[in-house]
């Protein structure tokens, strides 16, 4: 049901932007997630479906959370990445009748 794209190998400062595109549901909740090589998964962004934004602490000011209501996709504007931001993204979408639906994620390496 999610498909997650974008993913890739940049440099220290560069920019990224993931795509994930739902289908099946209509998603009240979007979020991204990343998890570390030995680490938990932790939530980077989410955006209600009237627009209202989350983010870590670690990527505010860096990464911009969108989303696509009508096309049912969402987007994570990625700037100013640093070798810490390295992980597999997850792109998430929850539904009001306790749906939680996980796409397959997709790796952002950040070199130093």
């Amino acid at each position: 049901q999610l498909q997650a794209s974008g993913g890739g190998l940049v440099q220290t400062g560069g920019s990224l932007r993931l795509s994930c595109a739902a289908s099946g549901s209509t998603f009240y909740l979007m979020a991204w997630y990343r998890q570390a090589p030995g680490k938990q998964r932790d939530l980077v962004a989410s955006i209600s479906s009237g627009g209202s934004t989350n983010y870590a602490d670690s990527v505010k000011g860096r990464f911009t959370i969108s989303r696509n209501s009508v096309a049912n996709m969402v987007f994570l504007q990625m700037s100013g990445l640093r070798p810490e931001d390295t992980a597999v993204y997850y792109c998430n979408a929850k539904t009001l009748w306790g749906g939680d639906f996980w796409g397959k994620g997709t790796l952002v390496t950040v070199s130093s």
